[in-house]
């Protein structure tokens, strides 16, 4: 195993959250799947996802169409140190990070996602980080035992750890969480649970359903 293939949300109504990520996000279903389950799950489940962007007029025009699609916005977008972005929780729970590294637009404003990743909000970042080169991912960034980025392939999902509450923090809500993460990890790799019961499966066939 050398990267995430997708990314499977375990939601209360799969077809409005299908919906949801079409009219939102227009996200590619290969990556990002979503399917009903109905295990218990409050606070925050110790991940966001990322949509990276090339311009501040895309993070906008993402914003406004999660907005219009049903979002909570947790955090506005603004300009930090780092560029542009903010937070939105989508209907089902899922918390969504969109942000840019510049700060002025040099293009036409589209709705593009150049990257998706995945940060999971970890207890011990060192430990996780070794049990997941144990499984073979890369590291590709690492700043101790704060923040890890796994390199991974062109088209794939990337992965990152994060302390779970300073992830919360930047997501804007309290780092207090139960019962299931409703997210699960594919990749080709046989089934487990990480340190911190993030569940991964090999990757299935995409089936579309209507």
């Amino acid at each position: 195993m050398n990267s995430i293939d997708s990314v499977t949300l375990e939601v209360a109504d799969a077809a409005a959250a299908a919906r949801f990520y079409s009219d939102a996000f227009a996200l590619d279903p290969s990556r990002v799947r979503v399917r009903a389950c109905e295990d218990p799950t409050s606070g925050f489940r110790g991940f966001t996802l990322s949509l990276v962007v090339s311009q501040p007029g895309n993070v906008d025009a993402l914003f406004a169409a999660a907005r219009d699609a049903g979002a909570t916005v947790l955090q506005p977008a603004a300009k930090s140190l780092w560029g542009y972005g903010g937070v939105v929780q989508a209907p089902d729970g899922t918390i969504w990070q969109i942000a840019t590294s510049t700060k002025k637009d040099t293009g036409p404003v589209t709705r593009d996602v150049d990257e998706i990743v995945l940060l999971l909000g970890v207890e011990d970042v060192k430990a996780s980080k070794q049990f997941y080169v144990e499984q073979g991912l890369t590291v590709g960034k690492s700043f101790g035992g704060k923040y890890v980025e796994f390199a991974t392939g062109s088209g794939t999902v990337k992965l990152s750890l994060y302390k779970r509450r300073a992830l919360a923090k930047v997501a804007g809500v309290p780092a207090d969480g139960t019962g299931s993460h409703r997210v699960v990890l594919s990749g080709a790799t046989r089934p487990f649970d990480d340190p911190d019961g993030f569940v991964w499966e090999p990757t299935a066939p995409l089936t579309i359903t209507h």
